[in-house]
C-alpha cells in the first residue's frame, strides 16, 4: 500500500476504530524522510516478535489491552496509555485484547540512506 503523501498541517484520524478494528489492517500514516506514523492494528492473541528500532519510538494505545516487554520487563498497556522506547533497545508487544496503537519512529539516517530500515 503506497504511503499517503499529507500536506503539513493535515488533519489525520487516529481515533479508535470501534466496531471496525476487526476488518482493519496496520497502515502507515504519514512517512516523511526522519519521522514515520503507524496505526498497528492487533487481533487478540498477536504477538510482533522482539525487535530493535533504528531510532526512539513512542507507542501509543488507542484501544483495546497491549502488553510491552522490553529488558525492563512487561507492561499492560490501555486506551490512552503511551510510552518510549530508546533506538536500540529490544521491544516486543502482543494483544491481549484485539486492539491499535499508534506508533511514531524517529528515522536517524533518513529516507534515502543505505543504513535506512
Amino acid at each position: 500500500m503506497a504511503t499517503p503523501r499529507l500536506k503539513p498541517g493535515e488533519l489525520i484520524d487516529v481515533r479508535p476504530l470501534g466496531d471496525a478494528l476487526r476488518n482493519s489492517k496496520s497502515v502507515t500514516l504519514m512517512r516523511s524522510d526522519y519521522l514515520e506514523v503507524v496505526r498497528l492494528v492487533l487481533p487478540m492473541g498477536k504477538h510482533v516478535q522482539e525487535h530493535r528500532a533504528a531510532g526512539e519510538i513512542t507507542v501509543q494505545c488507542l484501544e483495546g489491552v497491549v502488553k510491552f516487554g522490553t529488558g525492563a520487563g512487561a507492561q499492560l498497556m490501555r486506551s490512552g496509555d503511551m510510552l518510549f522506547v530508546l533506538a536500540g533497545e529490544p521491544h516486543w508487544l502482543e494483544a491481549v485484547e484485539s486492539g491499535s496503537v499508534l506508533l511514531t519512529l524517529y528515522r536517524p539516517q533518513g529516507r534515502g540512506h543505505p543504513e535506512a530500515t
